[in-house]
């Protein structure tokens, strides 16, 4: 992997010229007290360095005769690696990551400026990390004030993530083959979960089996909170408390996905907690998949992202009123979205690094095309809680309706040739779920 993390960051230092990029570590978040979370790097730091420890940080310095590629590291440390864990180090470091130079980041406010003096502009994403932001806005000034004698120096802080975020989003085949990877390990955690689902068992028992899976196949754990939603919980968009006991006559909503070294899956799926449908769950079930299934169809280069979407609204809006739980021109429900006490979120997101990846949606008023290389969820609901209020003009919801949450998802590849679906391996057809 070492060669593609020097591609990656030879195409930002192509981008960036004269100018120099900055990237700090994801700090150590706590858990409680003295205890803390595992430690989990920033994306955009181990997109460009594969480096996973704290305390660090990476600059990138196309203009540097000497050092383009320079790390900021813990040194070795024996006592305190007997309480958190072995560090690379610095001789190491240099070694295994391919730097030009690393040095301790002890070291950072004293070597920092030789790799900021000539260059155009810094490369740095002010935001979360006020102490560094203060240390990156100091050495700024600092160059700025001297920049009438010296006729050279950065006249400009530009965020990195524009440059960045576009080359993250086309995922390499080294990247495609660890995001297969954890979709295959999610598909395998969603089949076992729908088998060890009965009435009388708990979501958190369902919860605890898939995230068995997870880890036992090799996995991090979950990409995100595990959603396991049964009854009306699953009119919860987020919900993660997972304590309800499951009954029959309900459906289950599990939406769970594994990370695999960084890369993540997102699946949804929902089926009936004792094996089949009541008459109302189908027909809802029978819409989303509809939308679903369009909705995937719609994903091929040169579309534009929004027609998917745009997709999935209008087999839903149609479905609802076919039902009757939408009335009126159907133009005039998708424009103003009369639709959103029962489908209140977009149809997908990007994915790769993070689970809601990075990269834009459209630039402006312009549409943006998919191409090849990108990954997408493709996720539509339908949320009837127990106390939906319709917008005015709609009818009110008849009770055989509510308490049902719906939702279907997977993990889309744009190929040159079309759509690949990652996830296809856990059922979705009434069919092959119902027992």
């Amino acid at each position: 992997m070492q060669q593609e993390y020097a591609q990656r960051r030879e195409q930002l230092m192509a981008r960036i010229g004269k100018g120099t990029a900055v990237f700090r570590s994801a700090p150590m978040a706590v858990m409680h007290n003295d205890v803390e979370y595992n430690f989990r790097q920033d994306s955009d730091f181990f997109y460009l360095t594969g480096f996973n420890e704290p305390q660090a940080v990476v600059v990138l310095a196309p203009h540097h005769e000497e050092h383009k590629f320079v790390l900021f590291v813990q040194p070795k440390d024996p006592e305190r690696e007997t309480w958190t864990g072995y560090r690379v180090g610095v001789e190491a470091a240099k070694e295994r990551f391919g730097a030009d130079e690393v040095y301790p980041i002890a070291e950072l406010d004293e070597k920092l400026p030789q790799y900021l003096e000539k260059a155009d502009r810094i490369y740095y994403q002010l935001g979360r990390d006020r102490p560094f932001n203060d240390t990156i806005l100091k050495h700024w000034q600092r160059l700025m004030r001297s920049y009438p004698k010296r006729g050279t120096g950065p006249t400009a802080i530009e965020d990195p993530a524009p440059t960045l975020h576009s080359l993250r989003q086309i995922k390499s085949p080294a990247e495609l083959e660890l995001m297969r990877t954890a979709a295959a390990i999610s598909v395998d955690a969603h089949n076992r979960a729908r088998e060890f689902t009965q009435p009388g068992r708990y979501e958190y028992e369902v919860q605890a089996e898939m995230e068995h899976t997870f880890r036992l196949r090799g996995g991090m754990g979950p990409a995100y909170p595990s959603i396991v939603a049964s009854g009306a919980n699953a009119c919860v968009l987020h919900y993660t408390e997972n304590e309800r006991q499951m009954q029959d006559g309900e459906l289950l909503l599990i939406d769970a996905g594994c990370a695999y070294d960084y890369y993540n899956a997102d699946i949804t799926r929902t089926f009936p907690v004792g094996g089949k449908f009541t008459p109302e769950q189908k027909t809802l079930y029978e819409i989303v998949l509809k939308a679903q299934l369009e909705a995937i169809a719609q994903v091929h280069p040169g579309n534009p992202y929004g027609q998917i979407h745009d997709t999935a609204v209008r087999v839903i809006v149609e479905g609802l009123m076919e039902l009757g739980l939408l009335q009126g021109d159907i133009e005039e429900i998708i424009k103003e979205e009369k639709y959103k006490p029962f489908y209140m979120h977009r149809t997908g997101h990007w994915l790769g690094l993070d689970v809601h990846d990075v990269g834009v949606y459209q630039h402006g008023e312009t549409p943006h095309n998919l191409e090849p290389g990108q990954v997408l969820t493709v996720e539509p609901g339908i949320y009837i809680a127990p106390d939906i209020k319709p917008v005015e003009g709609q009818p009110e919801v008849d009770p055989r309706w509510r308490g049902i949450g719906i939702r279907i998802e997977d993990d889309v590849l744009v190929t040159s040739a079309g759509h690949e679906v990652l996830t296809a391996g856990v059922p979705k057809a009434i069919e092959e779920i119902e027992r």
